[in-house]
């Protein structure tokens, strides 16, 4: 560790599991600091995927932790390998670290007409979680499972398309992100382009509103992998179906692999082309339901192994008995467990789990809010995910939904306004306080608002209200 006092590094990684520990996992531990030059910390990584996520999801509990830790004003950059164009290999050994194209933005491989700027749309950044290694797979979702290997190991050959569908929070996201990852391990000159349906059809609408649709063919027709999320969104959106029906020809016929992910299965999308329908059914479909318990108890695992987490088996049994929805809401249990233990300076044992997911006391008829209820109820309202009102983004499509999600927390439950604060990607009591009264001053001036914040409240309040079976 050149430049560095180990037991600097060891408190910048103490700093982050005591204060940060929602973003902990345990493939941290093989982060390694390179230098500490003007004002800058490098910290290497294994690969290029960890590089992006840390760069895009961490950096600024990364740089709190550092400046606690020196005292100084300095800044985290993750780099791969020990700089920029190296790699660990071996013991130590250095060998060139190949460039891995994977993409989000519309960025053309011809000199663009525009600035990265004209085509800015939301990242979908790969996850280091969401590999085939970290999935588990049982009865519910084998064969999504089996075909998604398959689609990594031959891209373009295997099945194509592979459209995945399931509810929310199943395992869809996973398994698109791990293809992704599994091909840029074996082949890192692949360009991937994985983005949501969303980010498609929004580059789609500014590229024919600047004169650019040569740029956006360019970059969605010369890829070797196009990855869609929530492919469903293109109902009732005639334009964009009949651009991606274009786009969709020119990959299939050149072999290049589509993978797409959608709530409902082709022919249960309304509003969706019928010559739509007929090429997302030339492939494979496969459905990934609800787990069982069995399964429900292996995500458990797998997620406070991942955390590296010590939950007792009798916590484990206790959760996967008591959630049976879907693994989302399983992480967000071991997320909110992970957070009293720590605020609280106890290990993780039976009562602290009752106790932060407020288990009803003996003789109740009745369950109580939750945070999960809160937010399955405000992220199914606005359309969010729980990685957006966790993340840094101050884009108001993610703030108010976080802001509402504070104050229905302060309201309906019992939690500390640092325990709220913590929840949401660790943010300070004061964050929370200013979320409070931005939702009490905007109720009051914006009746509309209002009403979308009485009726998720109501939403919640009767959603919980229902006999314990």
């Amino acid at each position: 560790m050149a430049n560095i006092d180990p037991a600097l590094w060891r408190d910048i990684m103490a700093y982050l599991r005591k204060r940060h520990s929602s973003i902990c996992r345990q493939w941290f531990e093989e982060l390694e600091p390179v230098d500490l030059k003007g004002g800058l910390l490098r910290v290497a990584t294994n690969n290029s995927v960890q590089e992006k996520y840390l760069q895009s999801k961490c950096l600024n509990q990364f740089n709190e932790a550092a400046q606690s830790a020196t005292g100084a004003l300095i800044g985290v950059r993750f780099v791969t390998g020990r700089g920029s164009t190296v790699a660990r290999s071996g013991a130590g050994e250095a060998k060139p670290q190949p460039e891995v194209t994977i993409t989000a933005n519309l960025k053309p491989r011809t000199k663009p007409t525009a600035s990265p700027s004209d085509f800015e749309a939301d990242q979908m950044v790969l996850s280091p979680d969401y590999s085939f290694d970290n999935f588990v797979s049982g009865p519910n979702n084998q064969l999504a499972y089996a075909a998604s290997v398959a689609v990594a190991n031959q891209p373009g050959t295997a099945y194509n398309p592979l459209f995945i569908h399931g509810g929310v929070g199943l395992g869809k996201t996973h398994l698109l992100q791990a293809i992704c990852q599994s091909i840029l391990n074996s082949k890192p000159d692949t360009e991937i382009l994985y983005v949501s349906c969303d980010a498609f059809m929004n580059q789609f609408i500014q590229c024919v509103q600047s004169g650019q649709m040569n740029e956006f063919r360019h970059r969605y027709r010369h890829v070797d992998v196009l990855v869609i999320d929530d492919i469903h969104f293109l109902a009732s959106r005639d334009r964009s179906q009949e651009e991606f029906f274009h786009t969709f020809n020119d990959l299939y016929q050149s072999n290049r692999q589509i993978v797409l992910s959608s709530d409902a299965a082709p022919n249960e999308i309304g509003d969706l082309e019928d010559r739509l329908i007929s090429r997302f059914q030339w492939g494979l479909i496969a459905e990934v339901t609800k787990p069982g318990y069995e399964t429900r108890v292996a995500i458990l695992k797998a997620k406070s192994n991942l955390r590296s987490m010590e939950i007792p088996d009798e916590v484990i049994s206790y959760l996967a008995t008591k959630i049976d929805s879907n693994a989302r809401e399983l992480e967000g249990a071991i997320v909110t467990i992970q957070g009293h233990a720590n605020l609280q300076g106890r290990s993780i044992d039976l009562k602290l789990a009752q106790e932060a997911l407020r288990e009803p006391v003996a003789g109740s008829k009745l369950s109580q809010v939750t945070l999960q209820h809160i937010i399955d109820a405000v992220t199914e309202y606005y359309g969010v995910k729980l990685s957006d009102l966790q993340s840094r983004r101050r884009h108001k499509s993610v703030t108010e939904p976080r802001q509402i999600c504070m104050w229905l927390a302060r309201k309906c439950t019992r939690f500390s306004l640092e325990e709220i604060g913590g929840y949401f990607g660790g943010r300070d009591h004061t964050t929370v306080m200013h979320s409070i009264r931005t939702v009490d001053a905007k109720s009051k001036k914006d009746p509309e608002f209002g009403r979308q914040v009485q009726h998720l409240d109501a939403q919640i309040s009767q959603g919980t209200g229902t006999p314990i079976t």
